[in-house]
C-alpha cells in the first residue's frame, strides 16, 4: 500500500543520530528523501548512497537553519531535485548544555533560541508555500518528552522545543484548510545523537542513569529507529486525519 504521494520528505538534521534513522524509515516506507546536514557531510553522503541502493532517490543539502537565506535556498534546491515536498521533518537541534535555569546565561539562551526556535520559523516560512502549492503535506517535529515532565537541567533543550510546539499547534489549526497537518514526536532518552555525545562527555553518570530509569515504565533507553517508526506514521497517509497531536516515544516517562 502506498503511504506517501509522489515527491520527497525533507528531513532537517537528517545526518544526526536520530535523523539518520528517520531518513531510513521514510525510505523503507516508500518515499524519496532530501537530507540536510550542518557539518557531517560524509555521514549524509553515506546515508544517501544507502537509500539509493534501496531504489529511492536521496539528495543531500548543507544547512544551518538559523540562516534564513540558506534555508530558502535549500528548500528550493530540494523542490528542484524532487519536484515536490510532501513532508518536512524537523530533527535539527543544538547540543544543549545541561544547566539549571537559574544558572543559564543570557548568551546561552540567545544562542539556543536563535538557532533552534528562529531556525524553525525560517523553515516554516520557506516550506509552507511549497506544501500549499503541492496540495498539502505534513510537518513532523521531533520534540522532547520534557514537555510531559520537566527534566532538571535540560531547559536549553526543552524550552525552545516547547515554543516550537506552540507553532506546530498553530500550523495545525491555521493550515488544515490547505490540507497541511502538523504533529510532533516527543523523544525520551534515545540511544543516539545528543544523549550519546553528552554521555561521552561524562555529563550523564551512573547516578543520573539510575535516577532517570526510575521514572520510566519501560526500563530501557529508546532506539533511534523507534523514533523513525513514529515519524513515518505521523507523516504518512495512515495518519491522514491526525493533526495537532503529540506522540510521546519515551518509555512511559512522566507516568
Amino acid at each position: 500500500m502506498q503511504r506517501f504521494p509522489q515527491g520527497a520528505a525533507l528531513v532537517i538534521g537528517g545526518s544526526g543520530g536520530v535523523g539518520q534513522s528517520v531518513c531510513r524509515e521514510l525510505a523503507r516506507a516508500g518515499t524519496d528523501v532530501a537530507i540536510t546536514y550542518r557539518s557531517k557531510r560524509a555521514v549524509a553522503e553515506s546515508l544517501a548512497a544507502e537509500i539509493r541502493d534501496w531504489g529511492r532517490q536521496a539528495t543531500i543539502h548543507e544547512l544551518t537553519i538559523g540562516d534564513a537565506a540558506q534555508v530558502d535556498q535549500v528548500v528550493q534546491a530540494a523542490v528542484a531535485a524532487h519536484q515536490r515536498l510532501h513532508t518536512v521533518v524537523l530533527g535539527a537541534g543544538t547540543l544543549a548544555t545541561q544547566v539549571l535555569l537559574s544558572e543559564m546565561t543570557r548568551e546561552q539562551w540567545q544562542t539556543i533560541t536563535r538557532q533552534d526556535l528562529d531556525g524553525f520559523f525560517n523553515v516554516m516560512q520557506a516550506t509552507l508555500p511549497v506544501l500549499k502549492a503541492g496540495g498539502g503535506g505534513s510537518y513532523v517535529h521531533l520534540g522532547s518528552a520534557g514537555h510531559v515532565a520537566w527534566p532538571e537541567r535540560d531547559g536549553m533543550s526543552v524550552a525552545p522545543k516547547a515554543a516550537i510546539e506552540a507553532l506546530i499547534t498553530g500550523i495545525a489549526k491555521e493550515e488544515g484548510r490547505h490540507g497541511i497537518r502538523a504533529n510532533s514526536v516527543l523523544l525520551g532518552v534515545i540511544e543516539a545523537g545528543m544523549f550519546l555525545e553528552l554521555t561521552r562527555q561524562g555529563v550523564f553518570d551512573a547516578a543520573w542513569v539510575a535516577e532517570v530509569q526510575k521514572s520510566l515504565a519501560l526500563k530501557r533507553w529508546g532506539k533511534p529507529e523507534e523514533i523513525g517508526h513514529a515519524a513515518v506514521f505521523l507523516a504518512s497517509d495512515q495518519a491522514a486525519y491526525i493533526t495537532g497531536q503529540r506522540l510521546c516515544v519515551g518509555g512511559g516517562y512522566g507516568l
